[in-house]
């Protein structure tokens, strides 16, 4: 029985530059952007996916260093909400609805049991989790931050009927809440009808049953349910009390 595996060779690359190409020529002809926009992006991944591909070929023999690689991911993940909030100093508040995302979801996979304590297991997991949150932290801490400039009249008029300023602002930014929330959710209600999320690919290219590849997918999105929840949240009451703020 053949591995369904995608194998690197000759063929993948083939592969890989006739679609950039094609990509590119496509914004050439219809004028969207730069012709380099597709080219370069994709070098840019190649590079970055060729020295990960290097660094977890030895991190995850080891628990330690396979740890320490998710706290690089959660540098990574953590610099990009700050930088996507636009918050200056006051977003590296946002490291803590990171942590707190990853941190309560990971340790209960582990301490199910439903996560082997290994690196090969640890990393694919957290590295979906924290990636899933990051980008619902950042969502969230954005339309926050843009709803609070849009309608700082509305904060005023709260705060003359003698509402907290907290409060006040927590009347603005909690609907942005579930504008954070909705793609994670949309992706959770239509897994499986419109799209066949990462996770599930990936077990079955590694050879593996549809049930495995359904169990490890609902693992991934209950566990990103809960992680961008947490996250959320958090950020949505750090905007409220002026924690995360714009100038």
């Amino acid at each position: 029985m053949s591995s369904s595996l995608v194998e690197p060779g000759v063929p993948l690359a083939v592969l890989c530059v006739v679609m950039v190409l094609s990509a590119a020529l496509v914004y050439r002809i219809s004028a969207i952007g730069r012709v380099t926009t597709v080219p370069s992006a994709s070098l840019r991944g190649f590079a970055q996916l060729a020295a990960v591909s290097l660094v977890l070929a030895g991190a995850l023999a080891h628990l330690w260093s396979s740890l320490l690689v998710l706290l690089v991911m959660f540098g990574a993940a953590a610099f990009t909400s700050i930088r996507r909030s636009e918050a200056g100093k006051s977003g590296l508040w946002l490291a803590v609805p990171l942590a707190a995302g990853v941190g309560v979801v990971v340790p209960l996979c582990l301490i199910t049991g439903v996560v082997p304590p290994e690196g090969i297991a640890i990393v694919p997991v957290g590295g979906i989790i924290l990636g899933g949150t990051m980008t619902a932290t950042s969502l969230a801490a954005r339309r926050a931050l843009d709803a609070l400039s849009a309608r700082r009249g509305e904060v005023e008029a709260a705060l003359s009927l003698g509402l907290t300023e907290r409060d006040s602002r927590l009347e603005v930014v909690r609907p942005t809440a579930g504008d954070a929330l909705l793609p994670g959710l949309d992706q959770t209600r239509t897994v499986g009808l419109v799209t066949l999320p990462g996770a599930f690919v990936g077990v079955l290219l590694a050879s593996g049953s549809a049930i495995q590849a359904g169990a490890v997918q609902i693992l991934v999105l209950t566990g990103l349910l809960l992680g961008q929840t947490l996250a959320v949240v958090l950020t949505v009451e750090f905007v409220s009390r002026g924690m995360v703020h714009r100038r």
